[in-house]
């Protein structure tokens, strides 16, 4: 049985928007992470239906990948919240700098946003009516943060750690180091006092020495052939653009490769320029397999229902 505080609420979303968490206090009513950008009113609706008449007064961001800062904009435009985001992504929001931000690169996007406030590592937040405390949480992104709250021994992961893994570690795929890092990070939260973890994207989970165990595995696995990193990466970034338009040609996906940074870097590191039509195919086939995420219908792909 998951228990949380009365002053904590997590809107479980799925893998298009990562999840909320919305911690209201007598001061503030702030939410943790606000989803992608086609899901910004189902987003917005939530927080009404669990804020009644009072409004939203906090968002922050663990880190800035479009699904989990792509509602910003709307909660923004909804209510006069303040914003407080990763320090070090302060001057490419500032700018809306595109090369440094993540949206593009990905194939993916996010309504502009502003911000009024950072969050760095080593900071305290006073958030629910708890104390946390802000810890970096490079290797899936440079600038991702978690948060924990020592009293109720709860930790807000975000992409650094699933009950079942983590996010693709996208450093490793420009060139960058991320295996180290997220190994350093899951360290970390080894020797934390951890009873509940809140992920990104799942349930909350409380087994946490398990999930760590899983986790430390797949980064030795990782690490053991980057290949590994970039073939996931590929098949996430496919299927998250099919989660949002629901049905592309093959020919559109390989055009993605060629626009999208991240993509085209991931799918370099796989195969020559000339065989990534047979990649992406192969990537799709298995993506489709044994009631997967995907369909195939002839030069479509198609996302499943539900």
């Amino acid at each position: 049985m998951i228990t949380l505080p009365e002053s904590i609420r997590v809107f479980e979303r799925g893998w298009l928007s990562s999840n909320n968490v919305l911690l209201v206090d007598d001061t503030c009513a702030a939410l943790v992470d606000t989803g992608y950008a086609t899901h910004a009113p189902q987003t917005v609706a939530l927080v009404k239906q669990a804020l009644g008449a009072r409004g939203l007064d906090l968002i922050v961001n663990t880190h800035l990948h479009s699904d989990h800062c792509g509602g910003n904009a709307l909660l923004q435009s909804t209510w006069p919240c303040r914003t407080a985001i990763p320090a070090s992504e302060a001057d490419a929001v500032r700018d809306w700098d595109e090369t440094r931000l993540t949206f593009r690169a990905t194939g993916q996007r996010c309504e502009r946003f502003t911000f009024t406030g950072t969050i760095a590592p080593g900071a305290p937040l006073r958030l629910g009516a708890l104390d946390w405390q802000v810890l970096g949480a490079p290797g899936h992104d440079p600038h991702s943060l978690m948060l924990y709250c020592a009293s109720e021994r709860i930790l807000i992961s975000a992409d650094a750690l699933w009950e079942n893994g983590f996010g693709v570690i996208f450093p490793e795929l420009e060139g960058e180091s991320g295996f180290a890092e997220e190994q350093s990070v899951l360290e970390t939260i080894a020797k934390l006092d951890v009873r509940l973890v809140i992920p990104g994207h799942g349930s909350p989970f409380t087994n946490v020495d398990e999930a760590l165990e899983r986790a430390f595995s797949r980064v030795a696995w990782l690490r053991a052939d980057p290949a590994r990193n970039a073939k996931n990466a590929l098949k996430v970034l496919i299927v998250f653009k099919l989660l949002e338009v629901r049905a592309m040609h093959f020919d559109t996906v390989l055009r993605m490769l060629d626009d999208a940074a991240v993509m085209h870097a991931a799918a370099s590191m796989l195969k020559p320029r000339a065989e990534w039509p047979t990649l992406v195919r192969t990537i799709v086939e298995e993506l489709a397999v044994r009631n997967g995420p995907l369909e195939i219908d002839g030069e479509r792909i198609v996302a499943r229902q539900g």
